[in-house]
């Protein structure tokens, strides 16, 4: 395939463009109030000062460039950006330290005090902000990379459904290659060749991003001569493993024997770091449960008033390694609910029974429901230590009694008050989107997962979307 003239996508260059004057702006503002904090008055001994104060900006922007964080791989996905931006300040802050040291100064400890570490919380909090007006404008169909995705039929129409869902990753399919090429359409993409027209079909659709998916006839030589005729156009080249919900600190690659391995480290479902989590959930739940009583005791008695019944719902429930327990909830619904539940039908084909307009839940607990208020009380599980703060969603013995061997083990960690699931669509999603979910979860646990999800859980309450 000829050479064809390579040029960034404008989205992406005005990004960048955007990210560079905002850490621009963040190094001056941090060094100006370095300076005026620490010089009330002007003085004869400020030269120095004014001269570093005027250089932040500069050499901050260098180090981040340098340090790769500009990268349009990088763009509005993951947690890299934001790792590079605090390796920056790491290392800015050690060497001015030791520039003052060396030279027997105290030129640096103003800004080894605020300069680099407060322009590196600005860069940050201006970081995040870019990206999440970045998935605003992803959500609505704009700054999307072009996709060639190269696999059997299934597995690219898992990778087009995915993408869809999840529009957040910036990715759209526009085109599929086969091994045998031709064919109907998979997941309204049209195939437009085989695996040995890739290259061809990344010019035809004005790609910039191929996704090779698992594939037997992609092996490694294939996969080689591949990326050897992408680098002319400057594509993307980007392989999904067969383990599709495994990611993040588990896998690293290891060179063995002159080939890239995969190494695929097992969950940590016990030992310390779950002993932390469960200490973080437990002192987390009895914190809230104090500063939340004045809510929790008007809810209780709007519940009250709202009609006949208790103010808390009571249900068996199951929690981790099968073991049964009894949930809390403020209650939603009339007195006589699993009566009438014979007689409605659900709206989901799967193992969950949820209906998105259900008579039987009253106007109260339908305003509870849309904001998850009903679930507070499920902080005293937590403190019980029947569930933990995030986690797979608590299941009833009942929906237990209808799992397959893969689906049992969402059981392997505590049910939670929030989740993937809550974060994704809630009961939006289909039974099989949820599991996938809660296993992505368990299979990828961290502390750092758990305090992202609980992040973006206030925004998913507030919104009320897929709540019923």
């Amino acid at each position: 395939m000829p050479a064809a003239r390579w040029r960034e996508p404008l989205w992406v260059r005005g990004h960048r463009a955007r990210a560079v004057v905002a850490d621009f702006g963040c190094a001056s503002l941090s060094g100006a109030l370095a300076f005026f904090v620490r010089f009330g008055e002007v003085t004869p001994y400020v030269v120095p000062y004014v001269v570093l104060s005027a250089a932040l900006p500069v050499v901050w922007v260098c180090a981040i460039a340098l340090n790769r964080a500009y990268e349009a791989r990088l763009i509005g996905l993951g947690p890299e950006e934001f790792q590079r931006v605090l390796q920056c300040g790491f290392m800015i802050t050690a060497a001015l330290a030791v520039g003052a040291y060396v030279t027997k100064t105290d030129v640096a400890r103003g800004y080894v005090v605020l300069a680099v570490p407060l322009a590196t919380a600005l860069t940050l909090l201006v970081r995040y902000r870019l990206r999440r007006s970045l998935h605003r404008r992803r959500a609505r169909g704009g700054c999307m990379r072009r996709v060639v995705a190269v696999g059997h039929r299934a597995a690219a129409a898992e990778l087009v459904d995915r993408l869809r869902r999840e529009r957040y990753h910036g990715m759209e399919v526009v085109g599929v290659c086969v091994p045998r090429g031709g064919g109907p359409e998979v997941a309204g993409v049209p195939v437009l060749g085989g695996l040995s027209d890739v290259p061809l079909v990344v010019g035809q659709a004005e790609a910039d991003t191929v996704a090779v998916l698992a594939c037997p006839e992609m092996d490694g030589t294939a996969l080689r001569r591949l990326a050897w005729r992408l680098e002319k156009t400057h594509t993307d080249l980007v392989v999904a493993p067969a383990l599709m919900e495994v990611a993040g600190p588990r896998t690293t690659i290891r060179p063995v024997a002159g080939l890239p391995l995969l190494h695929v480290d097992h969950p940590e479902l016990a030992g310390l770091r779950q002993v932390v989590k469960m200490l973080f959930d437990r002192v987390g739940a009895g914190a809230l449960l104090v500063l939340l009583s004045p809510l929790l005791l008007a809810l209780a008695l709007a519940v009250r008033v709202s009609g006949p019944g208790p103010v808390l719902f009571r249900q068996t429930r199951v929690g981790r390694d099968g073991a049964e327990f009894m949930i809390y909830k403020f209650r939603t619904m009339v007195t006589d609910a699993e009566q009438r539940k014979i007689t409605l039908m659900s709206d989901d084909g799967g193992v969950l029974f949820k209906i998105r307009n259900d008579p039987r839940v009253t106007p109260v607990g339908a305003w509870l429901r849309r904001h998850s208020m009903d679930e507070l009380p499920q902080l005293i599980n937590v403190v019980l230590g029947h569930m933990s703060l995030v986690g797979p969603r608590p299941p009833l013995p009942e929906e237990v009694a209808r799992y397959g061997d893969d689906v049992r083990r969402r059981l392997l960690v505590r049910p939670g008050m929030t989740g993937l699931w809550q974060v994704s669509g809630r009961s939006d999603l289909s039974w099989e989107e949820s599991v996938r979910l809660d296993l992505r979860y368990v299979e990828n646990w961290s502390l750092m997962l758990d305090l992202q999800i609980l992040w973006k859980t206030w925004s998913a309450v507030a919104r009320g979307a897929g709540a019923y």
